[in-house]
């Protein structure tokens, strides 16, 4: 039985592919699942001549932590109007269904928003800022010698919610944030920074382009559609076992790790029946959940899948203020637009407050790597000048 088509009259027509397609540029797997991580968000690559270049932009420091696997809640929305109230996993194959419907052309571009959530406890209130802002914007030709070109920018610090917004203005709106990490004080500003195309990690090859993940455009499309196929080969054993050597990962990392794996392959031009079928093989897989409807950082609302939580703590061995140290429980989420199956998001999610996060409530998004657009364009893509956030 094909649940996918099952489903699929739900749903409307999907509207015209465009070049603001949304998809997600992000890191492969996070390595050392269940070793001391860094929870400062180091900014990633995925450069578009070869698109396996992992850069970390900014200073991150690293916390001791414990990992366990384990169940925890979501903050979801209602369905938007127009949209059939499908059961979580319907909607996720739907999303899939879509995820077939897209096209392609001369140049892959991406553009990715990447943040860090911290906890500001002023006098009138405490309230929480996204911090260690960054976008990155870049573009490859489909064939070598058609270029590539890489840009990035600092975005400013900002309010995570209107509640937060409120509780900033009431202290004063400040525009500097000191913000304890571990073993330092980091400072963050609503400063707008301007867009940047050369540099240490920036900048292009005139004569790149056709390399995307070591594979031209021609391999990546023989790669198989099959779920099964496609889990065998990115979501089980061989890299992400490798990912941790000195121990065996729980259920929760490997979910986890499976779900950086995907969101990472679908920054990348595969074709659209692998798209689909990579968000199936992760859907199928032990550890991920269907959770319904979810807001991305971005303010968008799409349908979601999570990995089963774990615990994170944080210990004094670093540096780290008493203040932000303890446990709390969160969860890797991947968020898709239900109406093209294209990626919206990956974020941490807070499911049991606790630690740094004890006065914030499940759902908190900790931080993230959203997709402000991604897709294939007959001409030179330039990134935005407006701001992906208000």
């Amino acid at each position: 039985m094909d649940e996918v088509r099952m489903v699929r009259d739900s749903y409307g027509e999907p509207p015209r592919p465009s070049p603001q397609q949304l998809a997600q540029e992000i890191a492969q797997v996070k390595a050392m699942l269940n070793e001391p991580q860094r929870r400062s968000l180091p900014r990633f690559r995925w450069g578009m001549g070869g698109l396996g270049g992992l850069v970390a932009v900014g200073a991150a420091a690293a916390v001791a932590i414990t990992l366990a696997g384990g169940g925890g809640g979501e903050n979801t929305t209602v369905s938007p109007p127009g949209l059939v109230n499908l059961d979580a996993k319907g909607a996720v194959l739907a999303a899939a269904q879509k995820a077939e419907q897209q096209s392609i052309g001369k140049y892959w571009y991406t553009g990715t928003v990447s943040g860090q959530s911290y906890v500001i406890r002023a006098k009138t209130g405490t309230y929480a800022i996204s911090g260690a802002a960054y976008e990155s914007f870049s573009w490859s030709g489909v064939k070598s010698g058609m270029g590539d070109l890489y840009y990035g920018r600092d975005l400013p610090a900002h309010p995570l919610t209107k509640e937060d917004a409120a509780l900033w203005r009431k202290a004063g709106s400040p525009s500097t944030f000191r913000v304890p990490g571990d073993g330092r004080t980091n400072t963050y500003t609503t400063k707008v920074a301007k867009w940047r195309s050369s540099g240490p990690n920036l900048g292009g090859n005139p004569r790149g382009g056709g390399d995307f993940l070591g594979k031209s455009a021609e391999e990546l499309q023989n790669l198989p559609t099959d779920p099964a196929k496609l889990a065998e080969m990115f979501l089980s054993g061989g890299e992400l076992a490798k990912a941790s050597p000195k121990r065996p990962m729980t259920q929760a990392q490997r979910a986890a790790g499976q779900i950086f794996r995907v969101s990472g392959l679908l920054s990348t031009p595969v074709p659209p029946k692998v798209r689909a079928g990579l968000m199936r093989a992760l859907a199928s897989q032990p550890g991920i959940h269907a959770i319904g409807r979810v807001t991305d950082p971005l303010g968008r609302t799409g349908i979601a899948l999570a990995s089963d939580d774990r615990a994170i703590t944080v210990t004094g061995e670093f540096g780290t203020p008493k203040i932000e140290q303890g446990t709390y429980r969160s969860r890797e989420v991947i968020v898709f637009d239900e109406r093209t199956g294209a990626l919206l998001s990956r974020q941490d999610t807070l499911t049991k407050p606790g630690g740094r996060y004890a006065e914030m409530k499940p759902g908190f998004v900790i931080e993230y790597q959203a997709s402000r657009s991604a897709g294939w364009t007959d001409t030179k893509p330039k990134p935005p000048a407006e701001l992906p956030f208000s």
